[in-house]
């Protein structure tokens, strides 16, 4: 059986590793504690995606290239081929226009207006606070 939370927790962990960088590195970047990121590595916790988000900034690495890789290993798994079921690396010219009409049609948030959505100064749960 395929437990998601083993297949993002291998692909974080290879990542780091393939960077070289060790877990106490990694969990101060996130401001994540570090037992914490150990049981997501190990697949012992499920990550929030404010969480996630969180690790894979501090790995400088794209959430959606830890979701496409966790996406290729459970196919794999599954044995489903994915051709044609992932998003291209590039935006046909028609949908490009119409993607950037609507990203300028969209209201701009500054960061007082994320820290108001994502709930304050409180951190995620799993996330160490900044006066730690």
């Amino acid at each position: 059986m395929i437990v998601l939370r083993q297949e993002i927790g291998d692909v974080l962990r290879d990542q780091r590793t393939l960077q070289g960088r060790t877990l106490r590195q990694v969990s101060a970047d996130a401001r994540v504690s570090l037992g914490y990121l150990s049981e997501v590595e190990r697949g012992q916790k499920e990550a929030s995606s404010e969480l996630l988000s969180s690790i894979c900034g501090a790995l400088d690495l794209p959430l959606s290239r830890v979701l496409q890789e966790v996406t290729r290993r459970v196919a794999a798994t599954e044995g489903v081929e994915l051709s044609g079921l992932l998003v291209p690396d590039t935006v046909p010219p028609e949908l490009s226009e119409e993607l950037r009409d609507r990203q300028l049609a969209a209201p701009k948030l500054d960061d007082r207006h994320l820290d108001d959505r994502l709930g304050g100064d409180d951190a995620p749960r799993g996330l160490v606070s900044s006066a730690a």
